[in-house]
Protein backbone atom coordinates (compact mmCIF):
# COMPACT_ATOMS: atom_id res chain seq x y z
CA UNK A 1 0.00 0.00 0.00
CA UNK A 2 1.60 3.69 -0.35
CA UNK A 3 2.01 5.90 1.91
CA UNK A 4 -0.40 8.68 0.49
CA UNK A 5 -3.67 5.70 0.67
CA UNK A 6 -2.61 4.88 4.10
CA UNK A 7 -3.20 8.87 5.94
CA UNK A 8 -6.53 8.53 3.59
CA UNK A 9 -7.98 5.39 5.39
CA UNK A 10 -6.37 5.93 8.63
CA UNK A 11 -9.55 7.30 9.88
CA UNK A 12 -11.98 4.28 8.68
CA UNK A 13 -9.13 1.83 10.01
CA UNK A 14 -8.22 3.30 13.22
CA UNK A 15 -11.77 4.62 14.43
CA UNK A 16 -14.67 2.96 12.59
CA UNK A 17 -15.36 6.50 10.55
CA UNK A 18 -18.20 6.29 8.59
CA UNK A 19 -21.06 8.21 7.48
CA UNK A 20 -24.39 8.91 8.39
CA UNK A 21 -27.44 9.46 5.27
CA UNK A 22 -28.87 12.80 6.71
CA UNK A 23 -31.75 11.99 4.37
CA UNK A 24 -32.65 8.12 5.95
CA UNK A 25 -30.18 7.94 8.66
CA UNK A 26 -28.32 4.91 7.43
CA UNK A 27 -24.63 4.23 8.19
CA UNK A 28 -22.45 3.42 6.06
CA UNK A 29 -19.15 1.76 5.90
CA UNK A 30 -16.78 2.80 4.73
CA UNK A 31 -17.22 6.37 3.68
CA UNK A 32 -18.95 6.74 0.30
CA UNK A 33 -20.29 9.90 -0.12
CA UNK A 34 -23.64 8.54 -1.94
CA UNK A 35 -25.63 6.90 0.75
CA UNK A 36 -26.63 3.08 -0.80
CA UNK A 37 -30.28 3.47 0.74
CA UNK A 38 -31.50 6.23 -0.67
CA UNK A 39 -28.79 7.73 -3.41
CA UNK A 40 -28.71 10.95 -1.46
CA UNK A 41 -25.65 13.11 -0.67
CA UNK A 42 -24.11 11.36 2.54
CA UNK A 43 -20.79 13.42 4.00
CA UNK A 44 -21.62 13.56 7.37
CA UNK A 45 -19.46 11.41 9.78
CA UNK A 46 -19.98 8.65 12.07
CA UNK A 47 -17.76 6.90 14.24
CA UNK A 48 -19.28 3.68 14.99
CA UNK A 49 -19.03 1.58 18.44
CA UNK A 50 -16.70 -0.51 17.50
CA UNK A 51 -18.96 -3.29 19.08
CA UNK A 52 -21.06 -5.99 16.95
CA UNK A 53 -21.90 -9.93 16.40
CA UNK A 54 -19.73 -12.42 14.25
CA UNK A 55 -22.13 -12.90 11.22
CA UNK A 56 -20.20 -15.29 9.29
CA UNK A 57 -16.36 -16.90 9.57
CA UNK A 58 -13.58 -19.01 7.90
CA UNK A 59 -10.22 -20.02 8.83
CA UNK A 60 -7.11 -18.81 6.28
CA UNK A 61 -4.15 -21.56 5.60
CA UNK A 62 -3.18 -20.07 2.42
CA UNK A 63 -2.56 -16.08 3.18
CA UNK A 64 -2.19 -13.84 0.04
CA UNK A 65 1.75 -11.97 0.29
CA UNK A 66 1.95 -10.18 3.67
CA UNK A 67 0.25 -12.28 5.71
CA UNK A 68 2.05 -15.41 5.63
CA UNK A 69 3.46 -15.48 9.03
CA UNK A 70 -0.05 -14.92 10.29
CA UNK A 71 -1.70 -18.48 8.95
CA UNK A 72 -3.40 -19.59 10.51
CA UNK A 73 -5.73 -17.10 11.02
CA UNK A 74 -10.00 -16.74 11.09
CA UNK A 75 -11.55 -13.95 9.41
CA UNK A 76 -15.44 -12.96 9.95
CA UNK A 77 -17.81 -10.67 8.31
CA UNK A 78 -18.85 -9.11 11.78
CA UNK A 79 -22.11 -6.75 11.70
CA UNK A 80 -21.82 -4.29 13.37
CA UNK A 81 -24.37 -3.15 16.04
CA UNK A 82 -25.24 0.14 14.09
CA UNK A 83 -26.18 -2.47 10.89
CA UNK A 84 -22.92 -2.58 8.34
CA UNK A 85 -21.47 -5.46 8.03
CA UNK A 86 -17.91 -5.44 7.88
CA UNK A 87 -14.78 -7.87 7.10
CA UNK A 88 -11.90 -8.15 9.73
CA UNK A 89 -9.42 -10.79 11.18
CA UNK A 90 -10.62 -11.96 14.46
CA UNK A 91 -7.41 -12.15 17.26
CA UNK A 92 -6.99 -12.76 20.51
CA UNK A 93 -8.79 -15.86 20.36
CA UNK A 94 -6.92 -18.14 22.16
CA UNK A 95 -8.29 -21.81 22.61
CA UNK A 96 -11.89 -20.05 22.26
CA UNK A 97 -14.23 -21.38 19.71
CA UNK A 98 -15.53 -19.11 16.88
CA UNK A 99 -19.45 -19.03 16.77
CA UNK A 100 -21.89 -17.31 15.20
CA UNK A 101 -23.52 -14.64 16.75
CA UNK A 102 -20.46 -14.45 18.71
CA UNK A 103 -20.07 -10.79 20.56
CA UNK A 104 -17.01 -9.37 19.85
CA UNK A 105 -15.30 -5.66 20.10
CA UNK A 106 -13.02 -4.10 17.36
CA UNK A 107 -9.16 -3.34 18.58
CA UNK A 108 -6.28 -1.27 16.27
CA UNK A 109 -3.48 -4.14 15.35
CA UNK A 110 -0.82 -4.17 13.26
CA UNK A 111 -2.74 -5.67 9.78
CA UNK A 112 0.65 -7.05 7.94
CA UNK A 113 3.97 -7.39 7.74
CA UNK A 114 6.37 -4.68 7.43
CA UNK A 115 6.61 -3.25 3.93
CA UNK A 116 10.61 -4.47 3.43
CA UNK A 117 10.97 -1.38 0.60
CA UNK A 118 9.79 1.78 2.83
CA UNK A 119 9.76 0.55 6.04
CA UNK A 120 5.57 1.37 6.35
CA UNK A 121 4.34 -0.78 9.11
CA UNK A 122 0.37 -0.46 8.32
CA UNK A 123 -2.30 -0.88 11.52
CA UNK A 124 -6.15 -1.31 11.51
CA UNK A 125 -9.15 -2.79 12.72
CA UNK A 126 -9.51 -6.66 13.63
CA UNK A 127 -11.50 -8.07 16.46
CA UNK A 128 -11.51 -9.76 19.24
CA UNK A 129 -14.01 -11.43 21.63
CA UNK A 130 -15.82 -9.62 24.37
CA UNK A 131 -14.87 -11.49 27.59
CA UNK A 132 -17.39 -12.23 29.65
CA UNK A 133 -20.34 -11.52 27.23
Amino acid sequence: MDIPRHWRLKRQRYALTGEICPHCSAKIFPPRDICPECGDEAKTEYEFSGLGKVYSFTEIFNAPAGFETSVPYTVALVQLDEGPVVTAQLTDLGEQEVEIGMPVEMSTRRLQSEDEDRGLLVYGYKFRPIMNA
